[in-house]
């Protein structure tokens, strides 16, 4: 059996990491592309000018639309051939990170991700979610290896709204339930292999990492200040979550997740919120042991997690909007079907009102 393990060629977290930037750009050359939306590059602009004074290097900003779609990444790889860039930088949230991460494997170039947020594992992976221009999932792009950098900066990531720390905790709460599927079924990871007992271990440790410190996590973060409950959150939203699912795989939440975009109601909420929602269908589909469920849903709801679709913004729950859901959740080829028995659009159909209920209570 080929076991495989898949993580970035180096995570930097610390409290100011930003400013030493060019210390990672150099390397590989001296001039970096930035991938960022204005508001996130206005947000840290006196940081990356204090980065390029410390170590001589040139920052070609491309900017960011806002969404990961193929029309933005030819764009941007337009712009990086023009100004002839050796390395890309993402800087923002996920799709931010997810597009620079696809104009640096079409263009074969290294790339450095820092995240302005810990809403998502997208910092380490090796693939990036692609949207169309209504925002609704398109498909997933798959990469020959992860990012050379990882680079989080807790500083900012603290003064970043909470709501986007407690979406990352969604997300990543998906990471060990899902690992967990895809090791009793046998179901190939990201790369192609089978989970590591450390990819697994590290799903594990993301879990109990949330239910640990996650509260106090949230009170720095409301705050504005780096804790080492913080510290640890931003680990478990960024690292643990991304080695555990690419290492391991995913399962239903996520497909639930991509199924909740048929739904325009949804659209205004982050990607680990409707996460969060499709981890309790995901555990209803299974059937897991109540103890476990009810641990589940008293977490989120502790942290103000959505558990039932009224959280997600959709009020007017018709047969035909769950129905919706079900059906792009089970399409050929969706994760899903990782899942260590068969799992039909029916099944998916039901688990998603009795999760409703579930979590409504």
């Amino acid at each position: 059996m080929k076991k495989i393990l898949i993580s970035p060629s180096k995570y930097v977290q610390d409290n100011g990491a930003l400013a030493d930037l060019g210390a990672y750009v150099l390397p590989f050359g001296k001039k970096a592309l930035m991938v960022a939306s204005s508001d996130d590059q206005g947000r840290v602009q006196a940081i990356l000018d204090e980065a390029v004074t410390r170590n001589a290097f040139e920052l070609v900003y491309g900017g960011f639309c806002g969404e990961c779609t193929l029309a933005e990444v030819e764009r941007l790889n337009a712009l990086c051939k023009e100004h002839q860039c050796e390395v890309v930088v993402g800087l923002g949230g996920g799709k931010s990170l997810d597009t620079a991460k696809a104009v640096s494997h079409d263009l074969e170039l290294p790339v450095i991700t820092i995240p302005t947020i810990a809403s998502t594992d997208a910092p380490c992976s090796s693939l990036s979610v692609v949207y169309n221009e209504k925002g609704e999932f398109q498909e997933y792009r798959f990469y020959r290896s992860n990012p050379n950098v990882v680079l989080v900066d807790t500083g900012i990531i603290a003064k970043a709204p909470t709501r986007f720390l407690i979406a990352g905790m969604g997300d990543a709460l998906s990471t060990y339930f899902e690992a967990r599927a895809c090791e009793r079924a046998f179901a190939g990871n990201i790369p192609g292999g089978k989970s590591t007992k450390l990819a697994v271990a590290a799903a594990k440790l993301c879990y109990e990492t949330l239910l640990e410190d996650s509260l106090k996590a949230i009170a720095a973060s409301d705050n504005n200040v780096v804790t080492q409950a913080l510290e640890n959150i931003i680990e478990a939203n960024t690292l643990l979550s991304g080695m555990g699912f690419e290492s391991s795989g995913l399962a239903a939440a996520h497909a639930i997740h991509n199924g909740l975009t048929a739904l325009e109601e949804t659209h205004h909420y982050f990607h680990g919120e409707k996460v969060s929602f499709g981890t309790i269908v995901h555990l209803v589909l299974e059937n897991a042991p109540k103890a476990e469920l009810d641990e589940v849903l008293a977490y989120c709801k502790s942290v103000n997690l959505p558990t039932c679709l009224g959280d997600l913004g959709v009020k007017d729950i018709t047969p035909e909007k769950v129905r919706a859901v079900a059906k792009l959740a089970t399409v050929p080829n969706e994760t899903i079907h990782n899942m260590p028995f068969e799992v039909t659009e029916d099944d998916v159909y039901a688990a998603i009102y009795a999760a409703d209920q579930l979590g409504r209570k």
